[in-house]
């Protein structure tokens, strides 16, 4: 646990035991009314501005947007980090199985790590806040996206999914990169791999969707189908894993029909693509047909 270890010796912050362990009730953000009221809110707010700056010029706000870009890009990483080095072990000592499915892969770092994650994602809801003032397109995938994860993150911390962390390692791989992407383009760069990132995000979302689904129908078999063959349970709560599997596979499709409406559209008569993919799914707004991922600036 060197980098854990390292950040805990030169950060010595101490914090109440609900903002380090998941407490229903008191972890800010940790109640089903909290958490769907905070994104009606968003909503609320994210078409308030649009209205608001419907006679008004686009605001460019790029300082402010990079600087956005580069806190979740370097903590996507950051993050990214101490998630692997805490499950590498456990998965090196008891087995890849173990490691994505017992109890015991969800330990008090691990939890910590899911919480950061979690309200990663209230933060990120500042990418629609951004695309509003600057007067681009609020694309249902975007919108969609960046809600509906936060609220996926917050049903896995309360089902304790032991599986979660397969997702957002993969998730934080993908958004060290997209948002790196964002903070460039911002800035005036020209980068080639914008559509690879939507490539990267569905590929993402297809390997989510093995895990998760591997790791549900382990659960459903163990416990009520024992005549199925399986190689064990999968630990976390029934409406948590439904709910995730509902949402990625939706997830999936909706990058899917981005990807081939954004890049595969036919040239017109003049030559010209179909409006030109300038933006990742999720992205900058410029082709902002997209979510999280995030790419809808996603998972």
């Amino acid at each position: 646990m060197v980098l854990a270890d390292f950040i805990v010796a030169h950060v010595p912050v101490s914090l109440p035991r609900h903002l380090y362990s998941y407490i229903p009730g008191e972890t800010p953000l940790s109640t089903t009314p909290t958490v769907v009221s905070t994104l009606i809110g968003y909503l609320v707010v994210i078409f308030g501005i649009q209205a608001a700056m419907k006679n008004r010029p686009p605001q460019k706000l790029n300082t402010l947007f990079q600087i956005h870009n580069v806190i979740l890009s370097s903590g996507s990483l950051l993050l990214l980090v101490l998630m692997l080095e805490e499950i590498l072990p456990i998965v090196w000592k008891h087995g890849l199985f173990y490691g994505m499915c017992a109890e015991g892969a969800w330990t008090n770092k691990m939890e910590f790590y899911y919480m950061i994650n979690y309200y990663f994602k209230y933060l990120e809801l500042l990418d629609t806040i951004f695309l509003a003032f600057k007067k681009k397109p609020l694309a249902f995938l975007h919108v969609f996206h960046h809600s509906a994860t936060a609220l996926l993150c917050y049903s896995q911390l309360e089902g304790k999914t032991s599986i979660s962390w397969t997702v957002i390692t993969l998730n934080l791989s993908v958004h060290v990169l997209m948002y790196y992407y964002y903070y460039a383009t911002a800035g005036g760069a020209k980068i080639w791999w914008k559509k690879y990132l939507t490539m990267m995000q569905i590929i993402q979302f297809i390997i989510d969707l093995f895990v998760v689904y591997f790791g549900t129908y382990s659960h459903f078999v163990t416990n009520y189908y024992k005549s199925m063959p399986t190689v064990g349970d999968c630990a976390g709560g029934e409406g948590a894993a439904m709910f995730g599997c509902g949402l990625l596979t939706s997830y999936l499709f909706l990058f899917i029909n981005f990807y081939f409406q954004t890049y595969k559209k036919k040239p017109q008569a003049n030559g010209k693509a179909n409006g030109k993919a300038n933006g990742v799914a999720n992205g900058n707004g410029k082709a902002n047909g997209y979510a999280n991922g995030k790419a809808t600036k996603s998972d």
